[in-house]
């Protein structure tokens, strides 16, 4: 599967962006910072005053960090255009949409762009976890259309994953690749797979995380083992900042099709219920004060210890080396599975995703390359460990086969 498979990308010199929200904002300062300019429409005008407050606020800041010189952000800044119609992208080279992580919501977007937007336009989704064949066919013309799943905030990390439907040209794919090259990001080639790369493993590694709190551990352990491992921030810590109501939206969509037999833990709905969704509502997790400093909360242990109680669970102390091994081994198990299904054509491919989207430690070189430096047999039982305690739905890796054990 290689970069479009030889094919040379469609020439590009300006960008469309749909959607005004965090995200959108930040794929078209991406695009602004680079030097091309950029359409961003809403139909909400609040929704594109605020981005266009928070795009001249980045390139001020830019500014004044020495990051930009002040003609270069006034260039930059020119080259913003906001409207709430979307025939203003008719002449733009590559759209991006960036709505609700929504099906039906993305299908009608893509087909009223597709009924403006320039028959040769590149018509990219940001999509985090859906198909984008459903997407691409609302279009009428799906071989003109690729994922492109950005990471937030988007002008400033460099992950960017290229995820072509199964009708994406060849050429398609290519200018996905030079569309991420020439905003500056580290393209990584994924599978049109429910998460790609990096959102089904983190689900994995997270999953397990939670599976630790039924079992005995509270937020605040985990969270402190895996940032002594060296993550940058522990699991619980990321979901708070992220909000808890985005994955708790897409586990009541997803209601429906979960397999009974996956273990499913409760807990996060539980405090999404109480209204607790992270930061944003000083209260998730952990407890934030008003400078922001999370502070552990007496309310969420004792969800957790209701939880296990009503599963019938007898709650066991875990290390932190027992934390980081479940953790590690759940993420190394879905790293293989991506793997042998063909989602990450390498193993360079998931270490790339994992330490540059999902602070997995840079200098133990990504899961994989960790993998390989640990005992076989042991990270083998690890990994049937992790499979097992997920539900007997949940495959093993074939570490061996995979060639991602090490010798010891």
């Amino acid at each position: 599967r290689g970069a479009g498979n030889g094919a040379k990308p469609q020439p590009f010199r300006s960008f469309g962006v749909v959607g005004a929200g965090t995200m959108g904002s930040g794929i078209a300062l991406a695009a602004l910072q680079s030097g091309f300019p950029a359409v961003m429409t809403d139909t909400d005008p609040t929704a594109l005053k605020r981005a266009a407050t928070r795009i001249g606020d980045e390139l001020s800041k830019n500014v004044a960090a020495g990051r930009m010189t002040a003609e270069a952000a006034e260039k930059a800044q020119a080259g913003l255009t906001l409207s709430h119609d979307l025939a203003s992208l008719s002449q733009a080279d590559v759209i991006i949409e960036a709505v609700i992580e929504e099906m039906q919501a993305k299908q009608a977007v893509f087909a009223r762009i597709a009924a403006v937007a320039r028959p040769d336009a590149v018509l990219a989704t940001n999509t985090s976890y859906l198909d984008i064949d459903p997407i691409a066919q609302a279009t009428g013309r799906p071989g003109q259309v690729i994922g492109l799943h950005f990471f937030s905030p988007a002008h400033v990390m460099k992950l960017l994953e290229v995820v072509p439907g199964s009708a994406s040209k060849a050429e398609t794919v290519a200018t996905g690749l030079a569309v991420a090259k020439a905003l500056g990001k580290q393209p990584v080639q994924a599978g049109n797979a429910f998460g790609f790369i990096g959102n089904r493993i983190y689900a994995a590694y997270r999953s397990a995380c939670e599976f630790m709190l039924e079992d005995g551990a509270l937020p605040e352990q985990v969270d402190a083992a895996l940032k002594e491992f060296g993550f940058a921030m522990g699991p619980f810590a990321v979901a708070d900042l992220s909000g808890l109501d985005i994955a708790w939206r897409m586990r009541q969509q997803q209601a429906g099709t979960r397999d009974p037999r996956a273990r499913y833990v409760t807990i996060p709905d539980r405090l999404c219920e109480a209204g607790r969704l992270g930061r944003k509502t000083g209260a998730g997790y952990y407890r934030y004060d008003a400078a922001g400093k999370a502070h552990v909360d007496e309310a969420v242990t004792e969800i957790v210890l209701a939880e296990s109680a009503a599963k019938g669970i007898t709650r066991q102390q875990l290390t932190s080396q027992e934390i980081c091994r479940r953790a590690l081994a759940a993420i190394v198990n879905e790293a293989g599975l991506v793997l042998e299904e063909g989602v990450a054509a390498s193993a360079g491919d998931v270490d790339v995703v994992m330490v540059n989207g999902y602070g997995f430690p840079r200098w133990k070189g990504g899961p994989l390359h960790w993998a390989r430096g640990q005992d076989c047999a042991a990270l083998i039982a690890d990994c049937a460990d992790a499979a097992a305690v997920a539900g007997p739905q949940k495959r093993v890796a074939d570490l061996t086969a995979l060639g991602l054990c090490g010798g010891k």
